[in-house]
């Protein structure tokens, strides 16, 4: 165990809080792969509290001289560290059935300890990152309890001393999700009712912890529990650093999540400012976070400023390259036909991202666009001008032949005009309809708003 103790001696002598949660990583650093191996085999169940002790008290009068609280309180953590990682090494041996249950209760009880020192205040603020990382791997450990859970048929489980439920057949396959989101719930009250001064306030991690919840209820398909989470920060903004002050990192994510709430909730205007905020502030290395804000904004813009991306934009993400170009194709030349394919063929990733219904609206301006070509179509008047005034049999002859071919029936002037009267309605096209005459009248200048016509 000396490696823990050493760790933990550089990490308070340099007083980083980053190096300090990598002492509790589940993770073995590239460095020394059998880090956790050499931690749990160097002690048993009967003396692991008293080596840690010991190990803690030696490594204080090396470095910086703790009271005996300060020892206590990492004793406990370690200890609870110590049995979570007797967990993860057995359930990643390939010769064994993976247990992630006994890991996710192994380490919620080392998560539950650090909440507890939290909350007596002898952990520092500084000291921050360890919390970070007990949260960001207890939901790890939740989804991977569950998923074996439900690949065993709800048998992944061991005796906890509960009865049972054996009469509802229904097995509910996100149990310890939920659970580790209420263990998450109380980081964030823990942050969050912080009152010491802010320099050395828990109020810092208010918006990592905030984004653990998120990331937890979108997981849960909850979105709707994120409503708490953004009033109770709005309620306590008096007295909370500025957003801008905060790690760059953690408002990325939160300006994500909070677009693509809006976006859910059809508050485009909204959404489009929060995602393109967190658009400009994401470093241009992390490919996939970018990747992740484009597929919420490019259907936000499309709706509030029927604006398509160009290929300048989505060559660097081959995955919405592949999504997005042929609708985005169709759209620019017309073609109703090759629109529904496009849509058609992208319905799955489409609705599994929750962006589906508002692609569909896109369906309109790939319409305006079959009705600016006709316009376009018709030539110019005895003056030099171009003809203001369309039959609605030529749209309709367009759609026809745009939306259902060249074998499709034709359409009854009634639905074209239903169809046109709706394209003025949202400010697509300019004009009125001459129903008595069976004409469509458009307005001399910008008939077709935002395509320079």
């Amino acid at each position: 165990m000396e490696v823990l103790f050493r760790d933990f001696q550089t990490a308070c002598q340099e007083g980083s809080g980053h190096l300090l949660a990598a002492t509790i990583s589940p993770i073995a650093p590239p460095s020394y792969l059998n880090r956790l191996d050499a931690i749990y085999k160097d002690s048993d169940v009967a003396s692991i509290s008293q080596d840690v002790a010991r190990g803690l008290t030696k490594s204080a009068h090396a470095a910086i001289q703790y009271p005996n609280p300060q020892i206590d309180t990492w004793t406990e953590i370690y200890t609870a560290y110590w049995y979570a990682i007797g967990g993860i090494i057995a359930a990643e041996q390939p010769t064994s059935r993976p247990e992630w249950l006994r890991v996710y209760m192994a380490w919620k009880d080392l998560a539950n300890t650090i909440i507890k020192h939290y909350s007596s205040g002898v952990l520092e603020a500084w000291t921050l990152p360890v919390l970070y990382m007990a949260g960001k791997h207890l939901r790890i450990f939740a989804i991977k309890a569950d998923e074996a859970a439900a690949a065993s048929g709800g048998s992944d489980t061991f005796n906890t001393g509960e009865i049972q439920e054996d009469i509802a057949g229904d097995f509910d396959k996100n149990q310890k999700l939920e659970d580790a989101a209420r263990v998450i719930n109380r980081m964030f009250t823990l942050c969050i009712s912080d009152r010491a001064p802010l320099e050395e306030s828990r109020k810092w991690g208010l918006y990592y912890t905030a984004n653990l919840q998120f990331k937890t209820y979108f997981k849960l398909n909850s979105p709707s529990l994120c409503k708490n989470v953004i009033r109770a920060l709005g309620a306590g903004r008096t007295d909370m650093p500025d957003l801008d002050a905060f790690p760059r990192s953690h408002i990325v994510t939160w300006k994500y999540y909070v677009g693509v709430l809006r976006f859910l909730e059809e508050d485009y205007a909204g959404a489009e400012e929060s995602l393109t905020s967190a658009w400009h502030m994401c470093h241009h290395s992390a490919t996939h976070n970018i990747e992740l804000i484009l597929t919420y904004l490019i259907p936000t813009c499309l709706l509030t400023r029927q604006l398509l991306p160009s290929p300048r934009l989505l060559s660097p993400y081959p995955r919405l390259a592949e999504i997005f170009t042929p609708l985005v194709d169709a759209i620019r030349s017309g073609s109703l036909s090759t629109f529904d394919a496009a849509l058609a063929d992208g319905e799955a990733e489409f609705v599994k991202r929750r962006i589906y219904l508002t692609l569909e609206r896109g369906r309109d301006m790939c319409l305006r666009n079959l009705l600016r070509k006709v316009y376009l179509a018709t030539g110019m008047d005895e003056e030099g001008k171009r003809r203001t005034r369309i039959r609605v049999a030529e749209f309709g002859a367009a759609i026809r032949l745009g939306e259902r071919g060249v074998e499709g029936e034709n359409l009854e002037n009634d639905e074209v005009e239903c169809m046109v009267a709706n394209m003025i309605c949202k400010n697509l096209i300019k004009g009125y309809i001459s129903r008595a005459h069976g004409m469509v009248v458009l307005s001399k200048n910008g008939a077709f708003p935002g395509t320079g016509i």
